[in-house]
């Protein structure tokens, strides 16, 4: 009896702590949607299809004018399967309420985005990404310098059919993402190196953040 009231208490208790940080994830927030979009026209407009330059241009200007950033300058890139998709990804931003990273591949690819705790902005910075929900005939396409918002807790089937990167923006609760990350490794790559890379990045960002107050 006294273990069932000490579960009920205790879910009781993650409830509440959930309910009221929740409505309040805005004031964690150090990146805005928007700015971001803006922010990656503009790397588009002055570099092109130099995505590389797009890239620098865009983590050179947040470090310079977004305060509290926290950007991991270091270019630590490592490979990402999740919902069968693979690209590879480069964590610029990671902590328990934001997340910024470059995200994509040369070569292209096709999967399931996953039904998150977040919001996802895909900012297009090179190729064109298709999306697909049921009951659509029609692709969904975002072009070079569009972003594509996945609403948090909707779900699609993209694809890049090329060559494809983009910035890619999400905020809410990062955590729970993690597991869509990692599932992929123990149920088909068996990769563990990456996946050992991917968490000692994520934790080191994470934790550094947290350790400056940053949610």
């Amino acid at each position: 009896m006294r273990g069932l009231t000490f579960l009920v208490t205790l879910v009781a208790l993650l409830t509440g702590f959930y309910r009221y940080f929740d409505s309040r994830l805005d004031q964690f927030y150090v990146f805005d949607p928007s700015n971001l979009h803006e922010l990656s026209q503009r790397a588009i407009a002055a570099h092109g299809n130099d995505t590389r330059a797009v890239v620098d241009f865009i983590v050179t200007e947040l470090d310079e004018k977004v305060p509290g950033s926290n950007l991991n300058r270091d270019e630590e890139w490592v490979f990402n399967n999740a919902g069968g998709a693979m690209g590879a990804m480069y964590i610029i931003h990671a902590s328990i309420t934001e997340y910024l990273i470059i995200f994509g591949t040369s070569i292209g690819t096709e999967g399931h985005t996953g039904r998150h705790t977040a919001d996802d902005y895909f900012n297009i910075l090179q190729g064109t990404q298709l999306a697909f929900v049921p009951g659509s005939y029609e692709a969904e396409v975002y072009p070079q310098g569009s972003v594509h918002h996945l609403q948090r807790g909707q779900v699609k089937q993209y694809k890049m059919d090329e060559s494809c990167f983009a910035l890619e923006y999400a905020r809410g609760w990062i955590p729970p993402m993690l597991f869509f990350g990692y599932a992929d490794t123990f149920s088909s790559t068996l990769d563990f190196p990456t996946l050992w890379a991917t968490t000692r990045i994520t934790a080191r960002e994470m934790i550094a953040n947290l350790l400056k107050g940053k949610m």
